[in-house]
């Protein structure tokens, strides 16, 4: 059957609806957090450092973290992980309202949020396939439209609303997010219990996270998928770390304009969401994801070089399209081809080498705006995206992917794929 005939679960629908509710309270914090901290400061490895806490349990427990939630069951993990953000966030809303608010505080809030991030990140991505059934069609059209609301809530809605809530009570937009923490939290716990990893007698923690890892690292094309966002995290993450600082500086906008940015970026993410299944059957999979590669770094380059907040929201726009279409049609690739008892830790080792590469991404973008220019951070981002895109195009290129898709559903890999190393 085509993908457009078979129905989602209704369970699906409970888990759109609460990743949807947390994604606009995350991106009313996306917005708020960095115009807090230039409350705070205005040095810019300062800000790096509240960009780089919420990466670092990636750095430090990933893998680690993939291998509990292949033991763990994963509906259990995601409600524990967004019930725990909720009661996290009344610190800093605490602080805030006390005026004991501090560069350390936001740092180690970050860390502690991220960390339950990872939590929630990979058993929700370990709990899809489950769900529904393994099937590629409907893990690429699921993930399309988590994609697409996350992209739609977090940035289409949430960071214009972080900044007028702000303008309310600095505290306001942290307890915002924390009641989005709740909703999602309930409503997980409402979905149906998916099968428990089954446990592998005598394998401590620490082999079972190594085999996880090896498992990614001996694979092209899931080394492939992976590298993308590594280098892209370096890319992104210090473009991030400077953009508020980009936009107040060289395009002149205050706190309403710098969310209209984020927007016009998220605008471009729903777009890219959404054609994302269209371009993978025009082109193949692999040409598409070498295809959105490139155009962000072409946008990455045109937004260094914008002369108004015109020029620069079109290609944050564009750059947003080509990142949504991207964490569309890898995810839904890696989890059609990846066995069910290694998801958890497949998805956290490539999640972990994506975040270990943001925090030196975060502090390359604040050393090079302290030491040449706010510009310099995303001329170095750019040629950071278009040189990855050349390397990594073979590793994600159309024949491994049919070969390993052939090879998940257990036929025979043709002659004219043949050969392939996966």
């Amino acid at each position: 059957m085509t993908m457009e005939r078979v129905k989602l679960p209704t369970g699906f629908g409970r888990l759109w609806t609460a990743q949807t509710v947390s994604s606009l309270g995350d991106g009313v914090t996306h917005a708020a957090l960095p115009l807090l901290a230039l409350t705070l400061t205005r040095d810019p490895m300062a800000l790096a450092v509240v960009a780089a806490a919420g990466t670092l349990p990636w750095v430090l427990f990933g893998v680690l973290g993939g291998a509990l939630v292949d033991r763990w069951d994963r509906r259990r993990t995601m409600w524990v992980a967004d019930a725990a953000r909720a009661v996290l966030l009344a610190i800093p809303a605490t602080a805030a309202v006390l005026d004991v608010l501090s560069i350390a505080l936001l740092a180690a809030v970050a860390f502690l949020l991220g960390l339950g991030g990872l939590f929630f990140d990979t058993a929700a991505t370990a709990y899809l396939p489950d769900l529904l059934g393994r099937d590629p069609a409907l893990l690429e059209r699921a993930n399309s439209r988590l994609r697409g609301a996350q992209t739609a809530a977090s940035g289409f809605a949430g960071p214009p609303a972080g900044s007028a809530l702000l303008a309310l009570g600095r505290a306001v937009p942290l307890l915002a997010d924390a009641v989005s923490f709740a909703l999602s939290a309930l409503l997980v716990r409402s979905l149906p219990a998916a099968p428990r990893p089954v446990p592998q007698a005598r394998e401590s923690l620490l082999r079972q996270a190594r085999a996880g890892a090896s498992y990614v690292f001996r694979n092209q094309l899931l080394l492939g998928l992976a590298l993308r966002p590594a280098v892209g995290n370096i890319a992104f993450l210090a473009v991030e770390t400077v953009l508020a600082l980009f936009a107040h500086d060289r395009l002149g906008v205050g706190a309403f304009g710098f969310g209209l940015l984020l927007t016009a970026e998220a605008a471009g993410g729903l777009l890219g969401a959404g054609i994302a299944s269209f371009l993978g059957r025009r082109l193949g999979t692999g040409t598409a994801l070498t295809c959105t590669a490139a155009l962000e770094g072409l946008a990455i380059l045109g937004l260094a070089a914008a002369p108004n907040p015109y020029v620069a929201g079109l290609a944050l726009a564009v750059c947003g399209a080509g990142m949504g279409a991207t964490m569309v049609l890898g995810p839904s690739l890696r989890q059609a081809i990846v066995p069910a008892h290694l998801m958890g830790r497949v998805a956290s080792t490539s999640r972990m080498l994506a975040m270990c590469a943001a925090p030196f991404g975060a502090f390359l973008g604040g050393w090079l705006a302290a030491a040449y220019d706010v510009r310099t951070p995303l001329y170095t981002s750019a040629g950071l995206l278009l040189a990855m895109t050349a390397v990594t195009a073979t590793m994600t290129g159309n024949r491994r992917v049919e070969a390993a898709l052939l090879a998940a559903a257990g036929e025979t890999v043709p002659p004219s794929v043949g050969g392939v190393l996966l």
